[in-house]
């Protein structure tokens, strides 16, 4: 009963954000038609395209058989229009294909309506409704353009390809606070809750091929702080997630009914200066797993991950990049032994860990040009999908690499 109200609620919640996007965009109407600006200059269109090349050996991360892919491919178009001086529309959508880290298609990232609220000399309140952008993490906004990630494969710890449509929003409502002043620096303050639909590829994806059923995200929370000091080239945050999925069964379906629930926190920081950069992120993650496997299974586990990554502007258009990476699926399991042990030599140790060594060189052809190469060395296969039933058949090296050579092209 409790879930069956959960659901009628969120898609309630649903239709009236939809509504209040409709009736905020009416009720503008006829100030549109009485101020001086035209069409053109409230509407802005961007778009970009990057294809590249991707080898992966010893692992199904793209592909499940090995070689040359050319599944690194990602096309998008956004587009924003200032409806008032403080409102405004926004919205982007993708095509994706990149193998088996996540489905190939057209989405949309986002589609939303920004209010500015109050805006003073110090304070700066913004409400969006609609599908949001989660702004919590160091890249989780960025992170859906190609050409404002410092990486063509973000860390696999924190940034999980497995869930990139969840984690770069959601649909629902988010408000957002930024504090100035010359003693404290800049304090930005962000709070959001939502939902994301789940498709039964996606579901495929996470659970396995054997899934028939359905794996419905109930909720999102999230809230996050972040603090760059007066004048400095630093900036300093932390971050929470919390979230409630659940699994209903298939037809002929390998898993049971079940329930997940996930919490995170997240601490980074970040250096922006002339010629180097530097970040680092970390985050813990519970996962309480209720069902799915078997009537009565409970799995309660705290992962840990996180990375540290530089870069070096050799010229104005030549980067280097370094950055090393680690996740632990269960803290108290760090070697994956309780794992081999516990599913009776079914799960390589190997799966309870991954590791990852990344170089990598960014090169600006021209303002709106650019070409990415990056080379990974991996020990562990914690974050490959589908998670619930690792596939050790087809992954079968502790030790694999990675090379990936992309270009990019916007306007």
């Amino acid at each position: 009963m409790l879930l069956k109200l959960q659901n009628n609620f969120a898609t309630l919640a649903n239709t009236k954000l939809i509504a209040i996007i409709l009736c905020s965009c009416f009720m503008y109407v006829g100030e549109l038609s009485a101020e001086e600006k035209s069409f053109a200059d409230k509407i802005n269109l961007h778009g970009f395209v990057a294809q590249g090349l991707i080898d992966v050996s010893g692992s199904n991360y793209v592909d499940d058989e090995e070689g040359i892919s050319y599944k690194l491919t990602e096309i998008g178009l956004n587009a924003s229009y200032q409806v008032s001086p403080n409102v405004r529309l926004a919205g982007q959508a993708v095509y994706l294909n990149g193998g088996n880290r996540y489905n190939e298609g057209v989405r949309i990232d986002h589609l939303l309506l920004e209010w500015a609220l109050f805006n003073n000399e110090h304070w700066q309140t913004n409400l969006y409704l609609g599908r949001i952008k989660n702004y919590h993490w160091l890249y989780s906004s960025t992170r859906d353009v190609p050409m404002t990630r410092p990486t063509i494969i973000l860390s696999q710890s924190v940034y999980f390809d497995g869930t990139r449509d969840m984690s770069v929003g959601g649909n629902g409502g988010a408000i957002t606070t930024r504090y100035s002043s010359e003693s404290i620096g800049d304090v930005d303050f962000n709070v959001s809750v939502g939902f994301s639909p789940i498709s039964s590829k996606q579901t495929n994806l996470l659970m396995g091929s054997a899934s028939t059923g359905k794996l419905t995200h109930e909720e999102d929370f999230q809230a996050s702080i972040y603090w760059r000091p007066n004048l400095s080239p630093w900036k300093f945050g932390l971050a929470t997630t919390i979230a409630d999925f659940t699994y209903k069964r298939g037809k002929n379906d390998v898993f049971q009914e079940g329930m997940l629930a996930l919490e995170r926190i997240y601490a980074n920081a970040e250096y922006q200066g002339e010629l180097w950069s530097f970040s680092a992120e970390v985050v813990q993650e519970k996962k309480v797993l209720n069902g799915f496997l078997f009537p009565g299974f409970i799995s309660d586990t705290t992962g840990q991950g996180g990375f540290v990554q530089s870069r070096y502007r050799v010229s104005p258009n030549l980067q280097l990049l370094g950055r090393y990476e680690h996740y632990y699926a269960d803290k108290n399991d760090k070697s994956g032994k309780i794992l081999e042990v516990s599913s009776n030599g079914a799960v390589p140790r190997y799966f309870g860990y991954q590791n990852d060594l990344t170089i990598g060189i960014n090169y600006d052809l021209s303002s709106n040009m650019q070409v990415q190469f990056e080379y990974h060395a991996i020990k562990g296969t914690a974050r490959l999908t589908p998670v619930l039933i690792p596939d050790p058949a087809t992954n079968k090296k502790e030790n694999w690499d990675l090379w990936a050579l992309q270009f990019m092209y916007w306007f």
